[in-house]
């Protein structure tokens, strides 16, 4: 069973890493490359992340349970435990607390599209905040996916 465990850890972490890596550095890029209408571009990058958010939910979470029923208590003073923790945060942050803002400027916008509203600079903001958690995290997660390379 212990292998199992540590089979779904490594699963998990590559699944939540590379996820990031793939819907933020390249499908949401794409997608505003590819579609015209940009409105609908952000709608289908905003649905990717919001997948992407819960899949880090559920490995973060396992990941951290993982760590403490493997090490214990000792786990506290591993790297790896607070990197997990940091991503974890932001994600859970950048979820419940950054995307509700920006989904409350874009209903407020509306029928317009929020770019071309009132709350064009406000959105831009938030939009700024967002992709700074999402890169740190996924550097974060980079660091850790190299690390549990020679595991």
């Amino acid at each position: 069973m212990k292998r199992f465990a540590d089979s779904l850890a490594a699963v998990l972490l590559v699944a939540w890493v590379g996820g990031m890596w793939a819907i933020g550095y390249i499908a949401a890029p794409t997608l505003f490359a590819g579609l015209s209408d940009r409105q609908l571009a952000g709608n289908l990058a905003g649905e990717l992340f919001k997948w992407m958010a819960w899949v880090g939910i559920v490995a973060g979470g396992y990941l951290l349970l993982h760590r403490l029923g493997r090490h214990g208590f000792s786990a506290l003073k591993q790297s790896d435990f607070w990197i997990v923790l940091a991503m974890l945060l932001l994600v859970a942050g950048q979820h419940f607390g950054i995307q509700p803002v920006m989904q409350a400027l874009k209903d407020q916008a509306l029928p317009q599209a929020v770019m071309e509203s009132a709350f064009r600079s406000r959105f831009a903001a938030w939009h700024g905040v967002s992709s700074i958690v999402y890169l740190i995290a996924s550097l974060l997660g980079l660091i850790l996916v190299w690390r549990q390379r020679g595991n």
